[in-house]
């Protein structure tokens, strides 16, 4: 046999070997596998490779989107929104150039481009951060970073960093001179870090002016609030090597107590001074939505009073700290909740939007400073629908980019507004949309999922202007190869006769309508939160589908008091939580009931956090209704609860006695007939473990019987494999005494 014949043979026999291998990979695709809980529990061992990624690591480089990876970064999409896919540089090309000053980049997923019109990406580790002229392949820009900083903020204009170190405030400018700022920052004394427990919308504590030559930040006072007695079981730093447990408290103000004090101040960084906002006595004031003038010589906020009934947008001076003036001032019988700063428009800086409810849902509202008093031009959005973000501007098109509910009460789309009120969407509105805007705002990274069929997952790359996409990734649903559960979506009505409430209901593989299966409520229930949306699935968690496929039906029901449906829809609760959110509940367990396949006898309820009061509370209010409960974290008492959020929804147990008493777990201890599991983090700084042991001291005293499980050193959510174990926990529960109870 020559050469070539010998050689055409074996290219036939490895063509016939590949053609069995493919067959064979296409019959085990075929070939639907069951899940095991590591597949759907973050933190399992092959959680990530069997999930759909969020969306791919990506920034902007001005208007050009930038893919990050762990070996280099690529454009996504040129000037004019085409395809590129041209690579930047390497991660080997980065470490050659800054090998020279220690560094090594393990990954490129952190890398910013924060110059348009420049070829520098800054590059950061624990020590110093770099700006690398990729180009000219050299380090243009260091500077030192502390390691041990508990916020930061660094400002591209001026290349100053504010940090905050051992409790103090500290800015280093672009030459590489620190210069501390404070110098009686304690535990108790907070500087530069987010204040009011994350209420607001306040997600920080540090605010550069434009230009990055004034810092506003935070100073919250905490000597005043009764601290928390948590408890490191692990002694501590262990400096000492003691055996004994430490108290690590935690000033946590509770709901009608004495609450904390906050100032803003203003660091310049050219006259090296600080000055703070001439506000007054700060005592029973909230501080919020801090945003400052374009030209960086007022700076403006939203204050709150204690009630949360009134709010007033204020002017200040940046020069000085004095009070200019109030520029209006909004009102709540129920409760007033700001949650975005003003924004000013890019082309025009007397003119800002605001965002607010005051129409009953969340919309854009253009404004127009004259003097010291802001005029309300015009609405810029309205309808029985809310905006869920607003992205920015496009700057050339002079129009509003934002996300509402518009066509969809459980989706989120991308839609543009001008500055007349004239709204279009921007391509797709079906299904859920997380898009990132450019900084002009000329094209949106769209990342999004359809509930069902073909888009488990898919980023394109949005021209605001018309709507025109161009997709980059289109990624396969990796729960293609397993047995996935049947998810249905659907409406009752509420409690209240008129309104609808949306469900998801999630049937076990091989459902036989002929069998009766025990049911599951997973419920949360409460502000700022749903569970049933037009994403992926409808948003089923990994644990309902583990459930459904061990022969539950899961259920879950977004009431009265949940997000994104106006504002009476959340205030149908307001003074006592938990009433109207469990009657909507309990129609939903009507709803289940009237389902043929689904065991009356056999039903069960879970939740965390707040869903771990409505467990208890449903446990407790209907002890007949439910066999078997695991809460999670939960609120007892919402006078063990912070001052913030428990005030905003409950007022405080002096003005709302008879909201409290109603609302408390306490009170119905004795009432418990089902089993129930409470579980909770042994230092959850949110739910203080008070709420959950005076639950079990008020069953002891009612001669009630729960269950207790506690993550010693965990917090308010269980991380990595405690969160595995969490779940695995939970589920032997309701195996133990749901499933197999009359079997």
């Amino acid at each position: 046999m020559n050469l070539r014949k010998i050689t055409l043979a074996i290219f036939m026999i490895a063509a016939s070997i590949n053609v069995m291998a493919q067959r064979s990979r296409s019959i085990r695709a075929k070939i639907k596998h069951p899940f095991t809980i590591e597949d759907l529990i973050p933190g399992g061992s092959t959680y990530y490779q069997n999930s759909v990624p969020e969306r791919k690591y990506t920034t902007w480089w001005g208007e050009q989107c930038v893919e990050l990876d762990m070996e280099g970064c690529r454009l996504i999409n040129g000037e004019d929104g085409k395809k590129k896919g041209e690579l930047l540089f390497s991660r080997k090309d980065i470490n050659n150039i800054v090998s020279g000053s220690g560094m090594r980049m393990p990954h490129l997923y952190d890398a910013e481009f924060p110059y348009k019109d420049q070829t520098l990406v800054l590059l950061k580790d624990t020590v110093r951060q770099v700006l690398v002229d990729w180009k000219a392949k050299q380090v243009a820009w260091s500077q030192q970073l502390d390691k041990n900083a508990a916020a930061s903020e660094w400002c591209p204009e001026s290349k100053n960093l504010a940090f905050v170190s051992n409790h103090n405030l500290f800015v280093t400018d672009s030459q590489g001179n620190t210069r501390q700022l404070t110098d009686d920052g304690t535990d108790d004394i907070v500087y530069g870090q987010s204040v009011h427990r994350d209420e607001f919308g306040i997600e920080k504590g540090l605010f550069w002016a434009p230009k990055g030559d004034k810092l506003a930040f935070y100073r919250m006072d905490q000597t005043m609030v009764s601290p928390y007695p948590q408890v490191d079981i692990n002694g501590g730093t262990g400096k000492d090597e003691s055996r004994c447990a430490v108290m690590v408290p935690d000033r946590y103000p509770m709901a009608g107590e004495t609450s904390h004090k906050v100032t803003v101040g203003i660091y310049d960084t050219e006259t090296k001074k600080t000055i703070y906002l001439n506000a007054g006595d700060p005592t029973d004031r909230y501080f919020t939505n801090i945003a400052w003038a374009p030209d960086g010589q007022t700076i403006y906020l939203i204050e709150l009073d204690r009630a949360q009934k009134h709010g007033k947008l204020d002017a200040y001076s940046a020069t000085d700290g004095s009070f200019i003036a109030t520029l209006f001032e909004e009102s709540n019988s129920k409760y007033f909740e700001p949650l975005d700063p003003i924004q000013f428009l890019p082309w025009d800086s007397k003119r800002f939007v605001y965002q607010t409810r005051r129409d009953g849902y969340k919309h854009i509202y253009l404004y127009k400073l004259n003097g010291t008093k802001a005029e309300l031009e015009r609405q810029l959005t309205s309808g029985p629908f809310e905006v869920i973000s607003m992205l920015g501007f496009n700057e050339k098109a002079k129009t509003i980019i934002y996300t509402s509910n518009e066509d969809n009460p459980i989706g989120c789309a991308l839609y543009a507004v001008d500055m007349k009120g004239n709204r279009k969407a921007l391509g797709e509105t079906k299904g859920w949309h997380r898009p990132e805007l450019s900084p002009a705002g000329t094209f949106a990274s769209d990342s999004w999922a359809l509930p069902e069929g073909e888009v488990a997952h898919r980023q394109d790359i949005v021209n605001t202007d018309d709507g025109s996409r161009n997709t980059f990734v289109d990624a396969m649903d990796p729960w293609d190869n397993f047995k996935v559960p049947e998810i249905k979506v659907g409406t009752i009505k509420a409690a209240d006769g008129v309104t609808d409430l949306y469900y998801r209901l999630i049937l076990p593989p091989g459902f036989d309508e002929t069998k009766k299966y025990p049911a599951v409520v997973y419920v949360y229930g409460g502000p700022h939160a749903h569970n049933i949306d037009a994403t992926r699935h409808w948003g089923a968690r990994g644990w309902d589908i583990w459930m459904a496929q061990n022969g539950y039906v899961m259920f879950c029901l977004d009431n009265r008091g949940s997000e994104h449906r106006g504002l009476a829809f959340e205030q149908a609760t307001f003074r006592n939580l938990g009433t109207e959110e469990m009657k909507d509940q309990l129609k939903g367990v009507e709803f289940l009931k009237s389902l043929p396949y689904v065991d009356a006898e056999r039903l069960g309820v879970h939740g965390w956090s707040f869903g771990g009061f409505m467990t208890t509370s449903l446990m407790t209010t209907y002890p007949d209704v439910f066999k078997v409960g695991v809460a999670g974290g939960p609120v007892i008492d919402w006078k063990f609860y912070e001052v913030m959020y428990g005030e905003r929804y409950m007022e405080t147990p002096q003005t709302n006695p008879e909201g409290y008493r109603n609302a408390s777990c306490l009170n119905k201890a004795g009432n418990l007939k089902g089993r129930l599991l409470i579980v909770y983090g042994g230092n959850d700084p949110v739910c203080v473990p008070q709420h959950t042991l005076s639950f079990i001291r008020a069953c002891i005293d009612a001669d009630t019987y729960p269950d207790l499980f506690t993550y010693p050193g965990d917090e308010h959510n269980m991380m990595g494999t405690d969160r595995v174990h969490l779940h695995k926990l939970i589920t032997r529960y309701f195996d133990d005494h749901l499933k197999n109870i009359g079997q």
